[in-house]
């Protein structure tokens, strides 16, 4: 059985969703904290467990005869690290025989500093001695795209990225290429897939793009690191959350999420999604 861990996030919907196409539903378990958020995945056929990072007791019956195991993640950044290992933990204890987690594009040499609780995971998950395969995700196209509407509204897209290329892929294509890797028949141990979009582009040139496709000039106005982090702020995030996106925008400059590798057109056999397609959908 391959079960998926936060299965009723946005990622883990549509990695079951893909599983779905590639193997049956009663070889599928959503591991879900919320079991109530879990309805539409059990009227799918899939089996729902209870699992929570946090509360190690759920995990060990959650993970009963499974054998291959997709570790989403945590989205409680500062707390990863510690979840990350109950996880592990109970995936060793019941025997599970593949873990797939999903890490941080180049996490080993990243300069965004998002990748230090990648690094921690991928490190214990060696120490821990359990079969492991990374699959280490670039940046969602729709954190960028998630921008557009405010950036319509106030005549400008704002950022600290600079010329930075962006290697993104949409949720949709890391969702495809995760269900792809826990189906091949080849052995996955110990391999290490750094998974990115076909495209790459600079947030001028996808400025560009959406001025074409709405009609209206929108600029990329670049900033300083603190001052990017403080006009996030006043759009309503938190202060240390805010100042973590912004340290990424840096990272983006020094290349930390440029990528030609194409792994996950290879994996899928066909493209990732087009870049302008995904803007024309959030105009």
């Amino acid at each position: 059985m391959i079960a998926i861990t936060g299965a009723t996030g946005q990622l883990g919907q549509l990695v079951i969703k893909h599983l779905l196409q590639r193997t049956s539903a009663d070889n599928v378990v959503a591991l879900a904290r919320n079991l109530d958020k879990a309805k539409d995945l059990q009227d799918l056929g899939v089996e729902v467990r209870q699992a929570d990072y946090s509360q190690p007791d759920t995990l060990a019956t959650a993970l009963k005869g499974v054998t291959k195991l997709l570790l989403i993640s945590s989205s409680e950044v500062g707390q990863r690290v510690p979840q990350h290992k109950h996880v592990i933990d109970a995936a060793k204890q019941a025997g599970v025989e593949l873990v797939a987690y999903t890490s941080l594009l180049n996490a080993d040499s990243s300069p965004l500093a998002l990748a230090e609780e990648h690094i921690a995971t991928e490190a214990y998950l060696k120490e821990a001695g359990v079969p492991h395969v990374l699959l280490r995700n670039g940046w969602y196209t729709e954190n960028y795209l998630a921008s557009i509407a405010p950036a319509l509204a106030n005549g400008g897209f704002i950022g600290c990225a600079k010329d930075g290329k962006i290697s993104s892929a949409t949720r949709e294509d890391y969702a495809e290429a995760a269900a792809v890797v826990l189906t091949l028949d080849a052995p996955q141990g110990g391999k290490v897939y750094e998974l990115s979009g076909d495209e790459s582009y600079t947030l001028t040139e996808l400025c560009a793009m959406i001025s074409e496709e709405s009609g209206k000039t929108i600029p990329y106005i670049n900033m300083e690191e603190a001052e990017f982090a403080k006009a996030l702020e006043g759009a309503g995030i938190p202060a240390p959350f805010a100042a973590l996106l912004a340290n990424s925008d840096t990272g983006v400059s020094k290349g930390g999420l440029f990528d030609e590798s194409h792994t996950i057109s290879t994996l899928t056999g066909h493209p990732t999604a087009s870049l302008r397609q995904m803007v024309k959908a959030y105009l």
